[in-house]
């Protein structure tokens, strides 16, 4: 067995983990901080003017109102702005971004064929293990037969120490057994 763990493809490795949508979010805001801002300037004139509408204050209503607008129109050209400006980088980004996803996506590859070569040779030394213990099984049957064709000599050719090497031969027969 391999002292290290396999890299399997099937298991959850940080390294093949594409960005969270928090993450995004939060790379999103770095790179465009005005539109949130403007945002929430917006949500916030809605607000006060809902608080002066129940409070009957409709000089501070119309204010707010206009607030609004101008909210939204700062965060409209915040927006477009962002769009030109960051145009350039968002392109080397996507760049940046496949060539990433072809260089994880080789890695996945050299790890799944990395986690099959291994696989492989332990499945060959477990043949050769069983072959060897085959061969083993064999040679103690043979050892084990009467080399005499009658069988009373056989019987009597039998010592205590041709017995041990029968108990070793259903020893192996037994490990046989266990291995298929």
């Amino acid at each position: 067995m391999a002292r290290e763990p396999m890299p399997s493809s099937f298991e959850d490795n940080p390294q093949f983990r594409e960005e969270s949508s928090l993450q995004k979010f939060t790379r999103r805001l770095k790179e465009e901080p005005l539109i949130p801002l403007g945002c929430a300037a917006t949500c916030y004139a809605l607000y006060r003017a809902y608080r002066s509408m129940k409070a009957g204050d409709s000089a501070e209503m119309n204010r707010m109102f206009r607030a609004r607008i101008y909210a939204q129109a700062f965060t409209l050209v915040a927006l477009v702005a962002g769009g030109m400006y960051f145009k350039s980088e968002r392109q080397q980004r996507k760049e940046f971004e496949k060539a990433l996803e072809v260089r994880r996506a080789q890695e996945k590859r050299d790890a799944w064929l990395r986690e099959l070569e291994v696989r492989d040779k332990e499945d060959r030394e477990w043949r050769e293990r069983h072959a060897a213990i085959e061969a083993a099984a064999k040679d103690a049957e043979n050892k084990a037969k009467p080399k005499s064709s009658e069988p009373d000599a056989a019987r009597a050719a039998i010592e205590p120490a041709d017995e041990k090497s029968i108990g070793v031969l259903d020893a192996v027969r037994a490990l046989v057994q266990r291995g298929n």
